[in-house]
């Protein structure tokens, strides 16, 4: 441990970006690569993807979706075609220019054979799938189509951030085709409700559903919807997106078929996706001083056994034990889904194992000794309490109880972060009160502040950005529902509802 009380220094009160890379390191979840922005994705972060990756994709086939997959490069005349998402994604792509390498003079190898067209390294896929649609769709009777791809994606980060922000990273894009305007709109709105179910199911995180404001939309976009979570410093992580894009991309992409009267007509298309910033989001929102906390569901292991084993005659005993614990409880399940179940027999003080598990968060840590043995227990140590308190069980009912423990800590970790949210949330009905929400009380040491402000806006985008320009401050969505017309507090016009403004990711 780094001192006394915590195992991660400094402490989330007093340095939450500190914390939030110290969490990841402690938890050996991923690194920084040799290539600036880019991260390795160690076997526990990796398996926490997994977890996330699995039940989404389950989600995504119920609804009538296909995976597929799709070329990582993209002409840039492809980009081209539709003006505003190449404004928005200009500054962000990685450009290849050439095809091979050569030697030079001074005999380091120097790129040679130039394209006859760059080729983008695909910073999200609409347009490449788009040409994929249009040789697809000759008739109304080829739609819908419902594809998914799990991918990797490149947008040339200039603030990078293990897994909030980095040049690569990993993700699924839904990619959808419709027949009518209607139709592509219910699957925008069908695809955010399973963004918002997996993330209160499963990452135990819970989220506002909402449409983004003009200026926040995807580029290319109609519509944004999205879901918008609040993490531990009160900033808020847009955790998914939906987008309805109209008839945008198939008119930049030629999808266009034959309607039911044969006359000819473009089609309505959605994209939508997650990616591994989910990891950093749950890792923001769970997490404490002694580490990563892991939602049972999706925690790559959600017990580990820690077999005591003084150097005498009874290793072997214990070993065995914890063995036959271990087959036992890989036949319960949670949720449908037997348990995940790992046995640490590294040659470590346990002491010190334990302390590896709790900074990884596993749910429950699971101790058997000499004295366990002969007394049918078993010590039973849970993440979401103090690291020091645990509890004895008998072995036979602890087996039996296990899931019920677990479903207990999945519960009780969204009914935290759901308190933590509202306890942060307020309405806010005057400009001067909303500055001081979102300012520090001492500039020379800024503390957690803000939170979630549900103020009224006119709609007037100069409004939007003067408080951007002056807090950081931004619109993080536009609730879905009627939650009462008003007066906009920066500009003195009416308002037809309240939006919700934050710091945000």
């Amino acid at each position: 441990m780094a001192n006394e009380t915590t195992a991660i220094q400094p402490t989330r009160a007093q340095d939450f970006p500190e914390w939030y890379q110290q969490v990841i390191a402690a938890a050996d979840l991923a690194e920084n690569s040799e290539v600036r922005g880019c991260m390795v994705i160690k076997p526990w972060g990796y398996g926490l993807w997994e977890r996330i990756q699995q039940p989404l994709d389950r989600m995504f086939k119920e609804t009538g979706h296909e995976n597929a997959y799709f070329p990582l490069f993209i002409p840039l005349s492809y980009l081209e075609k539709e003006a505003a998402h190449v404004e928005g994604f200009a500054k962000e792509c990685a450009v290849v220019t050439h095809h091979r390498l050569e030697a030079g003079p001074d005999g380091k190898l120097v790129p040679a054979g130039k394209l006859t067209e760059p080729l983008i390294i695909r910073p999200t896929s609409e347009t490449i799938i788009g040409a994929a649609y249009a040789r697809w769709v000759q008739s109304y009777r080829d739609l819908p189509i419902l594809i998914n791809q799990w991918a990797n994606v490149v947008r040339w980060e200039m603030r990078p951030r293990l897994f909030l922000r980095t040049a690569e990273f990993l993700w699924q894009e839904g990619h959808t085709a419709h027949e009518t305007s209607a139709e592509a709109i219910e699957e925008t709105e069908k695809m955010l409700k399973v963004y918002e179910s997996f993330a209160k199911d499963y990452l135990a995180i819970p989220v506002l559903t909402g449409e983004k404001s003009e200026s926040e939309r995807f580029p290319g976009a109609v519509r944004t919807l999205c879901i918008e979570s609040m993490v531990q410093d009160r900033k808020s992580v847009q955790a998914g997106t939906s987008h309805y894009l109209g008839q945008n991309f198939s008119k930049a992409s030629g999808i266009s078929f034959a309607n039911r009267n044969n006359e000819p007509e473009f089609a309505y298309t959605t994209s939508w996706g997650v990616s591994t910033r989910l990891i950093g989001t749950l890792l923001m929102a769970h997490s404490d001083d002694n580490g990563l906390v892991l939602p049972p569901k999706v925690a790559p292991a959600q017990i580990v056994i820690l077999p005591v084993t003084p150097k005498d005659d009874s290793k072997a005993q214990v070993l065995e034990a914890c063995e036959k614990l271990a087959r036992e409880l890989r036949m319960q399940s949670l949720d449908g889904e037997l348990l995940r179940i790992k046995i640490d027999t590294r040659d470590k003080a346990g002491g010190a194992k334990s302390w590896d598990w709790i900074k990884k968060g596993v749910p429950l840590r699971v101790e058997i000794g000499p004295r366990d043995l002969a007394a049918g227990t078993v010590f039973v140590g849970r993440r979401d309490q103090d690291a020091k308190a645990k509890q004895s069980y008998p072995q036979a009912d602890f087996v039996v109880q296990a899931s019920g423990i677990l479903s207990e800590i999945q519960k009780g970790l969204y009914d935290r972060a759901l308190d933590f949210r509202n306890t942060h949330t307020q309405k806010i009905d005057t400009k001067e009160e909303f500055y001081a929400f979102f300012t520090p009380k001492n500039a020379s040491k800024p503390e957690i502040h803000g939170g979630f402000a549900l103020t009224h806006w006119c709609g007037d985008t100069d409004v939007e950005e003067k408080i951007k320009t002056d807090l950081k401050v931004t619109i993080r969505c536009i609730p879905f529902g009627d939650n009462g017309a008003g007066t906009c507090p920066f500009s003195g016009k009416p308002s037809k509802q309240r939006v919700v403004f934050a710091k945000s990711y």
